[in-house]
């Protein structure tokens, strides 16, 4: 599938780009090059390749699950102007 110089004056309005005719033939050259490559890509055989969520056989390693901070919860109430039943009454914003 080839492009034309219509088509690359087209998809340079789409994006908003000022191209020149010199540019928008070498931007011509260049879009149907990468479409070629695309090609090529899609003629590749991947029948027999398992699909890969990383490239890389790593494994997540998980810290321990352990408290570093003391429970501040008390000193937090206190600072609040005003608390109800643990919870932090704040002014109504929507009505």
């Amino acid at each position: 599938m080839a492009i034309d110089q219509a088509q690359t004056r087209n998809i340079a309005k789409l994006a908003a780009l000022t191209v020149d005719t010199q540019q928008e033939e070498h931007l011509t050259q260049e879009l149907n090059a990468i479409l070629d490559l695309v090609k090529q890509i899609q003629n590749i055989d991947t029948v027999s390749v398992a699909p890969l969520s990383h490239p890389l056989e790593i494994q997540q390693v998980m810290r321990a699950d352990q408290v570093t901070e003391t429970d501040q919860h008390s000193v937090f109430q206190r600072l609040a102007a005003k608390v109800e039943a643990d919870l932090y009454l704040v002014p109504r914003v929507m009505t």
